[in-house]
């Protein structure tokens, strides 16, 4: 190239040549200038904190031309088919999230009906409303323009929304963190809305360690703080890296049914009296006597005996879950670990004296105690174990015992760490001894992420460019969280001229909240009341001396060829013949090709006329730009790829986890109908709002009629045992075949169920179960139920009569 060409091209990208009046950009390349003006409007208008770095618009089209959707080619439709899986994805997560608050609630409530306190029947009855087809609460184009611009700044300015995180009570939090990390920030897949959540927690972070007085409380009591941090970790991100990282452990688990790591004394000591009481007919051997505590017990030398290579095997698996973990450290979500980072930094700016050892034990306290624990405790609860929710392994209660000391090794090692505090545990400190200094690393390097800011900055520049920013967002959500700033609106925006105080008081006063069946959920509309995108993009930007008309024009000639070639991609193998392009394109059967290559060969031509370009060198540095782009966009679509490969997995587990919240909600209303119509004590019928009829006492001389039996159904022992109803039987196998159980309902809610085999009249076992007792037993964690002949899985077993008796009665 010649030195005048080069100083041409210098010249080009200085601003100096002489611009010329140039036609409207295009989509693309006015939204990249639009970024870089409004980034030079705030660079100039900032004073003070941290500076605002100049981007180039060469960086802002780079952004834009990844959701270029001016093409149509395989990574457009990879790139389409990966937003809308995130889309379900976050939809899916918010629902599930609002269906195990409601199940929480039930669960809370269904001990009070057992105990038949009728009156939370109504209060219950509000939480299993069935949406219909009736039409959601109607905001009109004002009120929806006036909270557009309210919620806006609520996600442009995460400030408000820590600052309400920080205020509310406990019993309000879970609503608002709704709002927040499904809502506002639901998009748990793009990096503005993520950045931003995260600077909200930057914010609560920041102020609960100002607060907080005792180094040994950070982080610890169960807070609106530590609710946030532990909501944050059930996202989408982080549900996939707990199956990505445990699910495989978890799983191998279980299939060990034969497992038992019980290494209580008194419980082991119990295993082993059973099992001569068992041998000597129901009596325990002269002499053997039951010890009275856990250290009497460990005496015992048959306990030893069982106890030590128990011991063992737990420190094994306990090993074997640690080495997984810290083998994932870079499958980690970039979000998690960034606030790992801040419980470090702020520890060390509080505490300048504390230990590694103590900040690693702040680390692991969020975790470990708030993320990883919980899901090897209630693996199900998680999704982490395989299969459908119907058709789980069965987690015995020896396994259900084992996890549980999985995870508290794990804390002990995470948590200073420290030290088993029951004496049988002892043993196991030996576990904690060997992976100090292992755990103590893990926990550094997870806080070894960069920091956001600078993208942050360039999604916001970005997101002033769009008109398409929109949350889906119920009215009960939009009010509740109007009812929060309006409550707290002296903390939150103390000045007058405040932007937050401005808006509510536009708005006006909090709406009531609308009834469940009304409350459906709405497109809302986000924009800036303030920050209006510039109109008239090239006299701003020359005002400025940071962009001439011929960069725009270079810009939109580079991306006229980039959109050509993903048209035409036997064209692109390099040398670029962009000549040859522009007039392939220009005599294409495709009306938009054809305008597009006269377009661009006009372009061509004025760049050279302007000295920007030379066509004796066949455009070359036009040429290696383009192929830069083309390739960038190639390494794009092979991510684009693997990512939705990976999350259709994350999707489907969700899914699977979104049936199961409907079946315990299933169970319960169920139960709610049952309880009613025993309460009701007639069958005259009446609609009580919730999908079910329930039987009122009869007035006047009508006659009460007899409650009629459903049933009997029939169901084998081999179908009943392969859905994992019967979890253990005492049926010999060869007769299991020719086994069947009868299940009838004589009245709602109680069962009659019998065991035959064929070719015998009589049921060989008949038993009378009540719904309430199984609620019961589900309510107490009881796992399993004993039938003499066969134990049945409590929840299964509440699936299968709701199944097949009382949803008929709907």
């Amino acid at each position: 190239m010649s030195t005048t060409h080069t100083s041409l091209i210098t010249d080009r990208r200085s601003g100096i040549i002489p611009p010329l009046i140039y036609r409207q950009p295009s989509t693309l390349i006015s939204r990249a200038v639009t970024a870089a003006a409004a980034n030079s409007r705030h660079q100039s208008a900032r004073r003070g904190g941290r500076n605002s770095k100049r981007y180039s618009v060469s960086t802002f089209y780079s952004m834009a031309a990844e959701q270029d959707v001016e093409v149509q080619d395989e990574l457009a439709e990879a790139q389409l088919a990966l937003r809308e899986l995130k889309s379900k994805i976050s939809s899916q997560s918010k629902q599930n999230f609002v269906l195990e608050r409601d199940v929480r609630f039930l669960d809370s409530r269904i001990a009070l009906l057992i105990n038949r306190a009728l009156d939370v029947q109504n209060e219950m009855a509000s939480h299993l409303e069935e949406e219909d087809d009736t039409f959601g609460y109607f905001l009109d184009d004002r009120k929806m323009q006036q909270y557009g611009n309210l919620f806006f700044l609520l996600q442009s300015e995460p400030r408000h929304a820590a600052t309400l995180c920080r205020l509310v009570s406990l019993g309000e939090i879970d609503t608002l963190l709704q709002t927040v990390m499904f809502t506002l920030y639901g998009n748990q897949y793009e990096s503005r809305e993520e950045h931003l959540l995260l600077s909200m927690f930057q914010n609560v972070l920041v102020a609960q360690f100002e607060t907080t007085t005792e180094f040994a409380s950070l982080l610890r009591a169960n807070t609106p703080v530590s609710r946030m941090m532990t909501t944050y970790t059930r996202r989408g991100p982080g549900q996939s890296y707990l199956k990505h990282t445990l699910s495989e452990r978890i799983n191998g688990l279980l299939e060990r049914k034969e497992l038992n790591l019980q290494i209580n004394p008194l419980k082991v000591q119990e295993e082993i009296l059973a099992e001569l009481e068992q041998e000597y007919g129901g009596e325990l051997p002269p002499g053997i006597v039951k010890s009275t505590s856990a250290e009497e017990a460990a005496r015992d030398p048959q306990v030893r005996a069982a106890i030590e290579p128990r011991i063992v095997k737990l420190i094994a698996i306990a090993n074997s879950f640690l080495d997984t973990i810290i083998g994932s450290l870079d499958h980690v979500p970039y979000g998690i670990r960034w606030i790992c980072k801040q419980i470090k930094l702020l520890t060390k700016r509080k505490y300048p004296d504390a230990s590694e050892s103590a900040i690693s034990s702040l680390i692991g306290g969020f975790f470990f105690l708030r993320y990883l624990n919980p899901a090897i405790v209630t693996p199900q609860a998680y999704m982490l174990v395989e299969g459908k929710p119907a058709t789980y392994p069965r987690i015995t209660l020896t396994m259900a015992s084992i996890l549980p000391m999985i995870a508290k090794l794990l804390q002990n090692l995470a948590n200073k760490p420290s030290y088993a505090k029951e004496s049988y545990m002892i043993p196991t400190n030996v576990f904690v001894e060997s992976n100090k200094q292992r755990i103590n690393k893990f926990l550094n390097d997870l806080c070894e992420v960069g920091d956001f800011y600078e993208s942050l900055e360039m999604d916001q520049y970005m997101a002033l460019s769009k008109k398409d920013i929109i949350i889906s967002i119920t009215p009960n959500e939009i009010f509740n969280t109007h009812a929060l700033i309006q409550r707290h609106i002296n903390v939150l925006a103390p000045k007058e001229d405040d932007h937050l105080r401005i808006l509510l008081a536009e708005v006006g006063p909090a709406p009531q909240q609308v009834p469940r069946k009304q409350n459906k959920a709405l497109d809302l509309q986000l924009f800036s009341r303030w920050e209006m995108p510039i109109q008239d993009l090239t006299t701003t930007l020359m005002s400025e001396n940071s962009i001439t008309h011929n960069d725009i024009l270079y810009m939109e000639t580079k991306a006229i060829f980039v959109q050509l070639l993903r048209s035409l991609p036997y064209l692109s193998r390099p040398p670029l013949r962009l000549a040859r392009i522009a007039e392939t394109a220009g005599t294409a059967n495709d009306a938009q090709l054809v305008r597009k290559g006269i377009k661009v060969k006009e372009m061509l031509l004025e760049l050279e006329q302007l000295g920007v370009i030379d066509k004796s060198d066949g455009y070359s540095v036009l040429a290696e730009e383009i192929e830069q782009e083309l390739a960038h966009l190639g390494d794009l679509k092979l991510r684009v790829m693997e990512e939705t490969r990976s999350l259709e997995s994350v999707y489907k587990t969700i899914q699977d986890h979104n049936n199961y919240l409907h079946s315990q909600l299933e169970t319960y209303k169920a139960y709610l109908q049952n309880v009613r119509i025993q309460s009701g004590g007639g069958t005259g019928k009446k609609q009580v709002g919730i999908g079910v009829q329930i039987n009122e006492v009869n007035k006047g001389k009508q006659k009460p009629t007899k409650p009629q039996t459903q049933g009997p159904v029939k169901f084998s022992h081999q179908q009943l045992e392969r859905d994992g109803i019967i979890v253990e039987t005492e049926v010999p196998e060869y007769r299991r075949s020719s086994t069947f159980l009868m299940i009838s309902s004589p009245v709602p809610g109680t069962y009659i169920i019998s065991l035959h085999h064929k070719g015998r009249s009589n049921a060989i076992m008949e038993i009378d179960l009540k719904l309430d007792d199984l609620l019961e037993k589900q309510q107490d964690q009881i796992q399993s139920l004993d039938l003499k002949y066969i134990k049945v899985d409590v929840s299964r077993t509440l699936q299968l009569l709701t199944k097949t008796f009382l949803s008929r009665n709907k």
